[in-house]
């Protein structure tokens, strides 16, 4: 199949926009609530804690002063690596008073970003109506937690992710490749998941160059910041509760679903053995999605699989469900019965807002006070939603047939199944 016959996304299904337009203005009403009855202090506008934690950083470092000892705005201690703080050092080119809007620009830039590179790797053309249908999509994703808290406390999760997206779409003959999964591991270390990505799928100069740009992050703080650097890697590093206690509700992750079963720290050993065991059977998963033609899903299970895994997953590490549901999308262009699954994505994964008292509000599940309704699946309900994305992979790279012999060795290279599936669609 050549790219000429690409289509346009969106246009195999004359109901597509009128549904996201549906879904546009279900999403303006719902953050028009939620901000009406916030009162200031849980609007979209009314955030920007995290972007805030940044800045300070950046500041400190600027003014040499130690990153790791003392807490940084609101109380909060700094828990990024060192390398962070020297990326973050431009945002102090941006006034305190306007930070949580220009962090509430990017970040929406970032989204939009991320849901243009995955329908660049389903195999669609980058038209008017594909870069239209994007943004209502886009605008779609403002529901899901994970987007809503990330745009709320001013997070990173969206850029660093665009960083991956970009990196894993990248050409196989590109010396750069790698380059992206480095560097956003060096300011977060949640995505150098992708590094054991690369070396599934057998990519083993990708692997190389984004271990060597992470390790030339930790070199490079350690030169510009050889304190912070030593206080950091053999001390806050090995220091989890200075994030949050494992028995949290926000911890969104394998180790806070034991934690939350257990009502007290999960055992080590316990934690080590599943992630282990999920980490193993998910990077077999990926590649043969990946030998099958199915990049995106592939990318898409290796992100979530990255918060499972992680000691402590906040529920806006999530933002893997972006692509997710861009995928269910695709899948919907050529059957409708797909968009239920869609659907149930949105519903499950939600920022539904909760009041709590006479002046709080709470987005999303996560940081709500006990004792809730039906905790044991609301407060691992991301982890769930995990378990049941894993299952959906499983079958489906046992439905799609592997490439015939003579195709091209990388599977990047190959003709994305996305293509396939819509060239039948129009054949």
């Amino acid at each position: 199949m050549s790219r000429q016959g690409f289509r346009e996304f969106g246009r195999s299904n004359s109901t597509v926009v009128w549904l996201f337009a549906g879904a546009l203005a279900a999403s303006v009403l719902v953050f028009g609530t939620v901000d009406a009855l916030s009162a200031g202090s849980g609007g979209l506008l009314a955030g920007g804690l995290d972007a805030h934690v940044y800045r300070v950083g950046a500041d400190r470092v600027l003014h040499g002063q130690p990153l790791y000892t003392e807490p940084t705005f609101f109380g909060l201690q700094y828990t990024y690596t060192p390398f962070s703080a020297l990326a973050f050092l431009p945002i102090l080119a941006v006034p305190w008073s306007l930070l949580t809007y220009v962090a509430l620009l990017l970040n929406a830039a970032a989204l939009y970003g991320c849901v243009l590179a995955s329908v660049r790797m389903l195999g669609y053309r980058t038209t008017s109506r594909t870069a239209g249908v994007a943004a209502l999509l886009a605008i779609t994703c403002l529901f899901l937690e994970p987007v809503r808290t990330t745009l709320f406390y001013g997070q990173v999760n969206l850029v660093l992710m665009l960083l991956v997206l970009w990196d894993v779409s990248r050409p196989e003959t590109s010396r750069l490749r790698g380059l992206g999964v480095g560097v956003a591991a060096g300011v977060k270390l949640v995505p150098a998941y992708f590094v054991a990505h690369y070396l599934a799928l057998r990519r083993w100069r990708a692997a190389a160059c984004a271990a060597t740009a992470f390790v030339g992050t930790i070199a490079l703080a350690w030169i510009v910041l050889p304190a912070d650097s030593q206080q950091y890697w053999f001390s806050t590093f090995f220091d989890s509760d200075r994030i949050a206690l494992d028995t949290d509700p926000a911890n969104q992750s394998i180790r806070g679903v034991l934690a939350h079963l257990m009502h007290g720290a999960a055992p080590l050993w316990l934690w080590a053995v599943l992630a282990g065991a999920v980490a193993l059977s998910s990077l077999w998963l990926t590649a043969t999605l990946e030998r099958r033609g199915e990049r995106l899903l592939a990318v898409t299970i290796a992100g979530l699989t990255s918060c499972a895994v992680s000691p402590f997953a906040w529920g806006h590490h999530w933002v893997w469900f972006v692509p997710f549901l861009v995928h269910l999308v695709h899948q919907a262009s050529t059957s409708p019965r797909w968009w239920a699954a869609a659907a149930a994505l949105v519903v499950c994964t939600g920022a539904w807002a909760y009041h709590w008292g006479g002046e709080y509000v709470s987005v999303g599940i996560f940081l709500l006070p006990k004792p809730w309704h039906s905790e044991p699946v609301l407060e691992n309900s991301h982890v769930l939603v995990y378990v049941a994305v894993l299952l959906y992979g499983v079958v489906r790279s046992r439905r799609i047939p592997m490439p015939r012999s003579g195709t091209a060795e990388d599977p990047a290279a190959a003709e994305p199944s996305g293509v396939r599936q819509l060239a039948a669609a129009t054949r």
